[in-house]
């Protein structure tokens, strides 16, 4: 079970989404259990979107695509319970990490890594505070597809998408080589997994990468949140 002492001053992590729901923003149950594994763990967890459409709204009982435009800043708060901030508002010193769960919305609307592989571009203020956090030496965390925005925006840097024999059809099985083709690292990992890029403070794990059940989903989100924390410098 997870402490709940909260140490005396509380730290301020950042979360990214990118919508609500796995197929088209961010993956609901990683979404939830990294803002439960902070809460336990005594961090003040703040929510951002960017405030822009959707790529495009899917059916998630079908997988259609839906007529119709959403907003990635107005579905991320139906996770937030409302609370949730415009990205371009986001202040990297204001904050000691910064934490990206996954979710097509990663590829879709915070890069078009969905579309354009390892020719992707990332969306510029996403770039730029992913490059803010990493600038100043806070850690930046990132799971399930989201690692391929740091490969991207943070040159050179090591991550993992989990383990190419074990994850879950294209886009995830074509992550990995994506990765490499953009000048970053991967590193295999399998279900349970969380690695830590030291030289560029980045830390990333697989999620639902892999096939696994929410609570195995929740447990390695939970080491990853920890493993971030435990980086944040005094």
């Amino acid at each position: 079970m997870l402490s709940r002492t909260l140490p005396l001053s509380r730290p301020r992590v950042a979360v990214l989404l990118s919508g609500c729901g796995t197929h088209d923003g961010s993956e609901i149950t990683e979404s939830v259990s990294l803002l439960v594994s902070l809460d336990k763990r005594g961090a003040s967890a703040v929510v951002f979107a960017p405030d822009k459409p959707q790529l495009h709204a899917v059916d998630h009982l079908t997988g259609e695509e839906q007529a119709g435009e959403r907003n990635c800043l107005r579905e991320a708060a139906r996770i937030a319970r409302g609370d949730a901030h415009c990205l371009s508002t986001l202040v990297a010193g204001e904050f000691d990490a910064l934490l990206v769960p996954g979710g097509f919305g990663a590829a879709k609307n915070l890069s078009n890594f969905s579309s354009e592989g390892p020719d992707m571009t990332v969306d510029p203020l996403v770039a730029s505070k992913l490059m803010d956090f990493s600038e100043q030496g806070k850690p930046v965390g990132l799971c399930c597809i989201a690692p391929v925005l740091a490969a991207k925006a943070i040159p050179g840097c090591s991550v993992t998408v989990g383990s190419s024999a074990e994850s879950r059809a294209w886009p995830h099985a074509g992550a990995a080589g994506a990765i490499v083709d953009m000048g970053a690292v991967h590193v295999e990992k399998g279900a349970g997994g969380v690695h830590v890029d030291r030289s560029n403070n980045v830390v990333t794990a697989p999620a639902y990468m892999h096939r696994g059940t929410p609570g195995e989903v929740f447990d390695n989100v939970d080491e990853w949140v920890g493993t971030v924390l435990s980086r944040i410098k005094d």
